[in-house]
């Protein structure tokens, strides 16, 4: 059952209220260098990141947050603050779309108060980041360690703060290390509040083992209808991370985009010396398309034929040469070393007939129950 979330805007982008889950990553350039940190904003763009934030540790950062606004005037650009409230006031100055802040934590409450009315009348959100690494030492005290329920109380301690001052624009994230801590935290917040939800596994890891952490954690979250956007958090570039979130959405039948490829997992009945290698090269011929398309390599007759009727394209191979189907109806051979360029073609024409598949929007959910 889909957990009904308010929406909040954050620029063009809508985040809860039944939207789309929310693509979105974080820059791991120095925020200061501004043409790095566009650079990078700009391929995460191109990757399908929908919303970008940025690290804003200090002066420099808040500084530069004005040209890169500039520079990258469509994307939604969120601001990363700890503890410094005048970082906050910069930010919000330079024309950022949404904070990352834990309202308790940047000090008196006329700081806060601050803080929260100039993001009052900008309209901007505050999204309230929880984290198990750095919660209150009273609460760790009180549980001992980062409990679920202790980044619960974490999370309506700072939601209060909010809601006081009659600011309800809010997001909230509750991220720990690991899936277990992750999915009851949001578990018991999905009871008692009805804001939008950043899901996320914190420090997840390198890119192999944050993925498999990050979608399991986010996928059974994703999977009961709790969570409005996320972010895949890897030790690696901020592309893989959004290559990474779209994988796992597509595969909830909760968006779609660019080519999803059924590939077969090979086994003795393989007679191709070259298949992954072929797979790889078509991914990554066809890595700028964004419209959704469905395809199916395998490597041999005994599932091809049937992956390929469910798949705008296919193609099986069989003693070194490859059918190509469409819609399931076979079109041609092609020899062995014509495979890639012929698939790649027989692809972009299909796109330039239009013949993406339409689109899901969050309503039409695929049950996988």
């Amino acid at each position: 059952m889909m957990r009904k979330s308010r929406p909040v805007q954050v620029k063009h982008v809508q985040i809860g209220g039944g939207a789309p889950v929310v693509i979105q990553s974080m820059t791991k350039t120095d925020t200061a260098n501004v043409d790095e940190t566009v650079k990078q904003i700009e391929e995460m763009v191109t990757a399908g990141c929908e919303v970008v934030r940025l690290a804003v540790p200090d002066n420099d950062a808040a500084i530069a947050l004005k040209e890169i606004r500039k520079r990258v005037p469509e994307v939604p650009l969120v601001a990363d603050i700890h503890f410094h409230y005048k970082l906050a006031l910069m930010a919000l100055d330079a024309g950022v779309d949404k904070l990352r802040l834990n309202p308790g934590n940047i000090g008196k409450h006329e700081r806060i108060v601050e803080v929260v009315r100039a993001a009052q009348v900008q309209k901007v959100p505050i999204r309230i980041g929880v984290n198990g690494g750095s919660l209150e030492k009273d609460l760790l005290q009180k549980y001992g360690t980062a409990t679920p329920e202790a980044m619960f109380e974490s999370a309506m301690r700072h939601i209060r703060i909010l809601e006081d001052l009659d600011f309800t624009d809010i997001i909230i994230s509750l991220k720990a290390s690991d899936v277990h801590r992750t999915v009851a935290a949001y578990r018991l917040l999905a009871e008692k509040v009805d804001y939008p939800f950043h899901l996320g596994v914190t420090e997840a890891g390198t890119a192999f083992t944050g993925t498999v952490k990050s979608s399991i954690g986010l996928g059974i979250l994703l999977h009961e209808g709790i969570g409005d956007t996320i972010r895949v958090s890897l030790a690696a570039e901020p592309q893989e991370e959004v290559r990474v979130a779209w994988e796992i959405v597509k595969s909830l039948g909760l968006r779609t985009r660019g080519v999803t490829v059924v590939a077969c997992p090979t086994c003795g009945r393989l007679d191709v010396d070259n298949f992954v290698e072929i797979v790889t090269e078509i991914e990554r011929r066809l890595a700028h398309v964004q419209e959704p398309l469905h395809l199916s390599i395998m490597g041999c007759a005994v599932n091809g034929p049937g992956e390929a009727h469910d798949s705008q394209l296919g193609i099986t191979f069989g003693r070194g040469v490859g059918m190509i189907f469409k819609d399931g109806v076979p079109m041609r051979k092609v020899a062995g070393e014509d495979i890639v360029e012929a698939f790649v073609k027989e692809t972009e024409k299909l796109l330039a007939e239009g013949a993406a598949a339409k689109p899901e929007t969050r309503h039409e959910l695929v049950s996988i129950q």
